[in-house]
């Protein structure tokens, strides 16, 4: 039976959430008499607060004394302490329904009492006992009541506890975005208040959210904030809590030792403390460890310690964690009917419980086990509604930032249900599996492009708070100054230190400013009112994207088994292809013959690499395409191969695909739609041609004034190398202009733009002035950060005439903020094409910021171009674009054609880099004229 990748599910331990304001408050003092009731509460207090099994129950029966006397004393305000902490202990020991009857008690008399702060930590700790209880319903009134009373008496540090157990809630139902909302609200109350243990708390769980949204660099950022402190408070439950989770983060990055060290190191602090929950919680994620190795009977023999500590504490959602494990595990061991039933036991409880994250994940392995036993209906059946469970989930995550993530950690169900359609397909050709796989690979792929492209149709701010507006518009100049900060330090020494920290404070920045988009979202009436848009089915495809010189070639590569559909305006084909280890390995191969530096070598092992990728991924089709215009959604590695250098297959010497095909390259289908939605109607720009060309990056270019020029000192040749690599120094790009007076020779003056060298700058280019233009065209440098990329972009001038340094950075956040509603933007530029590849969304870089802000196609570089090369391209681009009028995608073969057929740039190298992205349909022909 074969093993599945997606991870073996962990539980983590309930996020801390006690407080007892009221007993930190209190002021018993001991008395002389041992036998009063204040000296026994003070001895039972001394028990609680060893946090220890052994101290809970030595705690209990002073208490139960203190409280009988205070009462027989009429005492009653120190009888509802007793009560309340009687409450807290049985609760920490599982022993729920004393727990509940004692809180009670406490909350009856502070209502009496009119003692709201009572009332409050009473109502607390109702809904924490009501979280173990799963009753998330009677958990949030009870918080929401006791939020309200900490208000009204300005109990700060209430607050915070009362936003942080809201919090606990929201995780435990799914719903992340709202609890990292409320998280972040406790956050900054709690150091207005100085409690480190309460900030630890909550830091903590953040973690938590982001480990659950695949977020797992940020979750570790927070782990390792909360255990500084937990370890300065010398808190072994919270220092317990917190190494449990780290495990997490290493499991969840591959590190399967290093996650075991951080196991072993929770396990004794929650045996000391007697956190049983705890302890359950980590024996299940060292069964997880086990299990990922394949030793299932080790990973079986923790399980089978967890689950009675489980049922011991009455701990639901963490028994439905162990018992769906132990069902992997049977599954790996091939024992399917044992793996039906743990499987089954879960998903009972899950349900019941409402935890429907884990509730999809259930369904996901039944669904596996019923694949393997053959029963390829019913595991259809069963996976449908876990689909559905992680699409509402999806939607309910406000930030896209967070959006994305959580949906690529989610990508594993959406392969195995692409490769369920397609197994089906198989067997029953006719009806129309392969149809609904493609819709599911569509499904999985864009779909935060698709969101914010359906968003970019309505303004989401009107009706938004002012507030959280100025918010954004704050960090947008905040943003802003760091970036100059950047270029004020290229004279300076230790440049690599104060480059680090610069990119530092600009990422915190970028982390609020998503936050405060995330609210704005949230807030604003129009996007509640959005739809959210749909990805389409085949016959949406076939009418509203495909016309009937246009193919539409869509790839989906799995573990196992690759898939490429193939349709036309009338149909549909479908076809089986490697797995995506080998297609990987062969675009790598190809890409890599591509930038070979001695020219033999590279055309030998260049075309023998084009022909291998092209058998396997074109040879399958290569009788169906004719001369067919072909629109490629491209998939994992493949979105980084130029398709135009790819050999056209069963042909005896190599041939580029581009010399039969015209090429369009797309995120997927769906978009395509929504850009054709958005754009219909549109009225076109009054001009035609925008050119910012050879910007002035440094004070030692020639066209700095000859006194600026000669305060700037050259920087050391290691120091020049680190300011490089931190992306504050730039060489000129000497072909630029040239290829910008070329372009704009073919306009009349008054139907174009130029701006060269000081002019090519960001002012200009977030000015309005470039909305009045049909075409933009950008000829610099590009900057790619494949790892946080909001800070991609372009590079525009870094000094003015005097040789004083400028903001020249125009970054991905910069982009979303423009307003373009152009016909072609061009970015002639190295590697504008590429991104972040982030599963199921693919390569997040520019192309979707200039599509949100307004243009429906782009040409974009797949890797750093040769500068020469560019020109010449673009230049004989323009021409058959601007003099013959033809559509961008047929002149941009055609320019990339005529290099091909030349002796000095017949290497595919210096023209197969740039791609047409998005729309194809002629915008001279289809636009608006107003």
């Amino acid at each position: 039976m074969a093993k599945s990748s997606f991870p073996i599910e962990y539980s983590h331990n309930l996020p801390h959430s006690d407080r007892m304001s009221t007993l930190s408050q209190s002021a018993i003092a001991k008395t002389v008499d041992p036998d009063s009731a204040d000296s026994i509460f003070q001895q039972a207090l001394e028990w609680y607060q060893q946090g220890t099994v052994a101290g809970f129950e030595q705690a209990i029966p002073l208490l139960k004394t203190a409280y009988q006397l205070y009462q027989e004393q009429g005492q009653m305000q120190q009888s509802a302490l007793s009560g309340l902490l009687l409450g807290i202990i049985y609760k920490n020991l599982g022993q729920l329904e004393p727990s509940l009857e004692y809180v009670q008690e406490a909350l009856a008399f502070y209502e009496q009492s009119a003692d709201r702060v009572g009332m409050a930590d009473s109502l607390n700790q109702m809904g924490l006992i009501y979280q173990v209880q799963a009753d998330m319903d009677r958990a949030l009134d009870a918080y929401r009541l006791a939020l309200d009373l900490y208000q009204q008496v300005g109990d700060t540090g209430g607050e915070a506890y009362t936003f942080n157990n809201i919090g606990v809630v929201y995780d435990r139902l799914g719903q992340y975005q709202q609890a990292l909302d409320y998280y972040n609200r406790a956050l900054p109350l709690w150091r207005d208040v100085e409690d480190g243990y309460g900030e630890a708390t909550t830091l903590n769980n953040i973690g938590v959210i982001y480990d659950h949204l695949g977020e797992y660099d940020q979750s570790l950022q927070a782990y390792e904030k909360a255990l500084l402190t937990y370890r300065t408070v010398k808190d072994r439950l919270g220092m317990a809590r917190t190494l449990n989770n780290m495990g997490l983060y290493y499991d969840a990055v591959e590190l399967p030792q290093q996650a075991l060290t951080y196991y072993e190191r929770a396990l004794p602090l929650w045996q000391e403390v007697g956190d049983r929950p705890g302890e359950a919680s980590t024996h299940n994620n060292i069964g997880y460890v086990y299990a990922n190795r394949g030793e299932w009977q080790e990973a079986l023999s923790y399980y089978q310690q967890a689950l009675p500590l489980w049922e011991e504490v009455g701990d639901r959602k963490g028994k439905a964690s162990t018992l769906n494990n132990m069902g992997y595990v049977y599954a790996n061991q091939g024992k399917p009917e044992q793996a039906l039933e743990y499987y089954q036991q879960a998903l009972s409880i899950r349900q019941a419980i409402g935890d429907r994250p884990k509730e999809a994940l259930s369904l996901y392995r039944i669904a596996q086990v019923q694949q393997e036993q053959g029963q390829l209906e019913g595991a259809l059946e069963t996976l449908k509604p876990a689909i559905a469970i992680i699409e509402d989930l999806r939607i309910k995550v406000a930030s896209q930032e967070l959006r994305t993530s959580f949906f690529a950690s989610k990508q594993d169900y959406y392969e195995f249900y692409i490769d369920l359609l397609m197994q089906l397909h198989q067997q029953f050709p006719q009806q129309g599996y392969d149809a609904q796989a493609l819709q599911v690979s569509e499904q999985a792929r864009a779909r935060s492009l698709l969101d914010i492209l359906a968003e970019a149709q309505g303004d989401v701010s009107a009706g938004v708070n002012p507030t959280l507006l100025e918010q954004k518009k704050k960090l947008q100049q905040q943003l802003s100054l760091q970036e100059e900060r950047r270029i004020q330090i290229l004279s300076r020494s230790h440049i690599q230190r104060e480059a680090q920290e610069i990119e530092e404070t600009i990422k915190t920045l970028l982390d609020q400013y998503r936050a405060v988009q995330a609210l704005i979202r949230v807030s604003s009436p129009r996007y509640a009112a959005l739809t959210q848009p749909q990805p389409l089915t085949l016959e949406e495809i076939q009418t509203q994207v495909l016309d009937e010189e246009t193919l539409l070639l869509e790839y989906f590569l799995g573990k196992e088994r690759s898939y490429l559909w193939l349709v036309s305006s009338t149909g549909i084909k479908s076809y089986e292809l490697p797995g995506r280890e080998t297609l990987e390995q062969s675009a790598r191969d190809f890409r890599d013959a591509l930038t070979i530096p001695i020219q033999r070598i590279r055309r030998k092992v260049m075309e023998k690499t084009a022909f291998a990728l092209s058998e396997q991924i074109l040879g399958p089709v290569a009788e169906e395409l004719g001369d067919k215009r072909l629109a490629i959604a491209a998939h994992g590695a493949l979105q980084y191969v130029p398709f135009a250098a790819l050999a056209v297959p069963d042909l005896p010497e190599y041939t580029p695909l581009i010399a039969h095909h015209e090429l369009v390259n797309l995120p997927s289908a769906s978009t395509v739609a929504i850009l054709r939605r958005e754009t219909q109607g549109r009225s076109r720009a009054p001009k035609t041609l925008a050119v910012l060309a050879d910007p002035v990056f440094g004070q030692n270019d020639g066209r700095v004034s000859s006194t600026s020029r000669g305060k700037a000192q050259p920087l050391p040749p290691d120091l020049e190398r680190s300011a490089k690599e931190s992306g504050v120094l730039f060489d000129r790009l000497p072909y630029t202009q040239q290829e910008a007076e070329s372009i704009l020779a073919l306009v009349p003056t008054p139907e174009r733009l130029e701006g060269f060298g000081f002019r090519a700058n960001r002012e200009l280019a977030i000015s309005q002035e470039l909305s009045q233009y049909q075409i933009i065209h950008f000829a610099t440098h590009g900057l790619l950060n494949s790892t946080n990329p909001a800070l991609s972009g372009l590079v525009f001038s870094l000094v003015n005439p005097d040789g004083e340094p400028l903001n020249g950075f125009l970054r991905l956040h910069d982009i979303f903020n423009l307003n373009l509603p152009s016909e072609l933007v061009v970015l002639s530029a190295c590697e504008t094409g590429l991104g972040q590849n982030i599963k199921g969304e693919g390569l997040i870089g520019l192309t979707r910021g200039f599509m949100y802000a307004g243009s429906p196609r782009l040409i974009v570089s797949l890797w750093s171009v040769d500068d020469q090369a560019t020109a010449k391209l673009m230049i004989d681009f323009y021409q058959t674009l601007l003099k013959e009028g033809k559509p961008p995608s047929q002149a941009l073969r055609e320019a990339q054609l005529k290099m091909w057929e030349t002796n000095q740039w017949w290497q595919p190298y210096y023209w197969a880099a740039f791609t047409l992205q998005g729309e194809w349909i002629d915008y001279s022909t289809s636009r608006n004229d107003g």
